[in-house]
């Protein structure tokens, strides 16, 4: 049986982006996670052992979000490298990182970069 859970909507402020002021000032960030594996057995024994633990994946997230780097690439291949090294159980990921505001010299909501393995 394979199961998928999401989890939505991490907001990170961090300090990306090719501009020297983006280094300084930082930005909005939103974090997308969803992770597939046969998540039976925690669905039987009720037992966050047998699971993905959402505090560890928080935590994950906001230390390779806070290293800094130009593009938004790298950073979604650091947290997907590191969720799955993490989590042996998971067999099918996807790591979404959603820059909001970017400055792009006119209005734009949001851009984002997906990672899957």
């Amino acid at each position: 049986m394979v199961y998928t859970i999401n989890i939505r909507g991490i907001r990170i402020y961090a300090y990306h982006g090719c501009l020297p002021e983006e280094a300084l000032i930082g930005g909005d960030y939103v974090v997308n996670i969803s992770m597939k594996g046969d998540f039976s057995k925690a669905a039987s024994n009720d037992s966050l052992e047998d699971t993905v633990d959402y505090v560890d994946v928080y935590q994950i997230v906001k230390k390779e979000m806070h290293i800094r780097s130009k593009l938004i690439e790298p950073v979604a291949k650091r947290i997907a490298e590191n969720l799955k090294s993490n989590f042996p159980i998971i067999t099918g990921l996807s790591v979404e990182v959603v820059k909001k505001n970017p400055p792009v010299g006119g209005e734009m909501d949001e851009a984002s970069v997906v990672v899957e393995i």
